[in-house]
């Protein structure tokens, strides 16, 4: 699998944590950036990851920031993201199994880089249920297609 990361200067303390994860569970990680922690807009870095999931460039991402919050709004704009901030594994796993969310969004500035090792681990290893969620990702695209014009 290949995922898609990029982090602001609030993102970037969590950001060596989720390469190491997330290259240990076999995925190959293409990283947009930040690299250093001098101030940078967490919208481009949102956006940059989502787009390179949404065009199927990448499989799916993390995205980081001081709060995950931010970074999150900016990637849920383009069609067919669905990103989720995630403090823990058990929003992590469900996210996955629920939403199927192709992104989740962490904070730097809430959780610790162990704590992000084990949330991402969470997220990548779960499986979207489908079934009775389906629908609701559904409606979520007709929402999307009745915005997005």
């Amino acid at each position: 699998m290949k995922i898609a990361i990029g982090c602001d200067h609030g993102g970037i303390v969590l950001k060596d944590a989720v390469t190491s994860t997330l290259e240990a569970l076999g995925a190959e990680v293409v990283d947009l950036g930040t690299n250093s922690t001098d101030s940078v807009d967490y919208p481009t870095y949102g956006l940059k990851v989502a787009e390179t999931v949404a065009s199927g460039q990448c499989d799916a991402g993390v995205i980081m920031c001081g709060t995950g919050i931010g970074i999150s709004i900016s990637a849920n704009k383009v069609p067919g993201i669905r990103c989720a901030v995630v403090t823990n594994t058990y929003m992590a796993q469900l996210t996955k199994n629920h939403n199927n969310a192709n992104i989740i969004s962490l904070g730097g500035r809430v959780i610790t880089p162990d704590e992000a090792k084990d949330i991402v681990t969470a997220w990548y290893t779960a499986e979207y249920e489908g079934g009775r969620h389906q629908r609701r990702l559904d409606m979520i695209t007709d929402i999307e297609k009745k915005y997005s014009k």
